[in-house]
């Protein structure tokens, strides 16, 4: 069995990412779409089924920004932050992201 996890940390207040839009891809059908919770994750992304293959993962960073209250340009900086992904076989993939309006950073995580 295959599990995803994310988990979204806002770097310019150092805190999690709660009520960011996240969306996960494959072969450009939306599996999972929702929003991140108190702690920045996604609980439900757990529960969908996934297979090795490749992945997009979609945080709508901007929105999220704006509704904290950040002063961004217009376009934004960074309006969506994707990841391209891919898994192998079974197992937990966990795809951090680490963001501020200006930056972000990714890795896979335990």
């Amino acid at each position: 069995m295959t599990t995803l996890s994310t988990h979204v940390l806002d770097t310019a207040s150092g805190r999690p990412a709660a009520g960011m839009r996240v969306t996960l891809l494959h072969d450009d059908r939306v599996l999972f779409s929702g929003v991140t919770d108190s702690d920045g994750r996604c609980a439900e992304l757990k529960a969908i089924g996934v297979t090795a293959g490749a992945y997009v993962l979609r945080f709508a960073v901007a929105a999220y920004f704006r509704a904290h209250g950040h002063i961004l340009p217009e376009p934004p900086f960074l309006d969506e932050v994707q990841i391209d992904f891919g898994m192998t076989g079974a197992g937990h993939y966990h795809v951090p992201l680490l963001v501020s309006p200006f930056g972000y950073s990714t890795y896979r995580g335990s």
